[in-house]
């Protein structure tokens, strides 16, 4: 019988993989994503401090209050546009993109796509 690694272990594995190519820096933090079969969380961290500068997910109250369902391709969207106007209120322009490992199609390239209609640049 051919054993295979969870899909979790192969997401983390490739997560690190990515995370060595890239850092957030006080110029162009990162923007990453994280998605549970539930909620979905975005944070913008300056990786050479450590801080997390900015971070929204749809456990807040008032992005829980506009959604139907907190697990979806909407939610992701509405998710998106909040971590860009938090980040353009604190003078964030410019963001590196870590995607979580997961792979960039429905929810993550929801999220992506409406944080770049919404003024963030990556």
């Amino acid at each position: 019988m051919v054993s295979r690694e969870s899909r979790t272990k192969v997401r983390v594995n490739k997560h690190r993989k990515l995370r060595n190519r890239f850092a957030g820096t006080p110029a162009r933090p990162r923007l990453a994503v994280f998605r549970s079969n539930n909620h979905m969380y975005a944070q913008i961290i300056d990786d050479t401090v450590g801080n997390t500068l900015v971070s929204a997910s749809t456990l807040q109250k008032d992005v829980k209050a506009e959604l139907e369902k907190t697990n979806n391709v909407d939610a992701a969207t509405k998710l998106g546009t909040v971590i860009a106007k938090k980040a353009l209120e604190k003078g964030i322009t410019e963001v590196v993109f870590d995607r979580g490992g997961f792979i960039y199609q429905g929810k993550i390239k929801a999220l992506a796509d409406a944080a770049r209609e919404a003024g963030l640049q990556f």
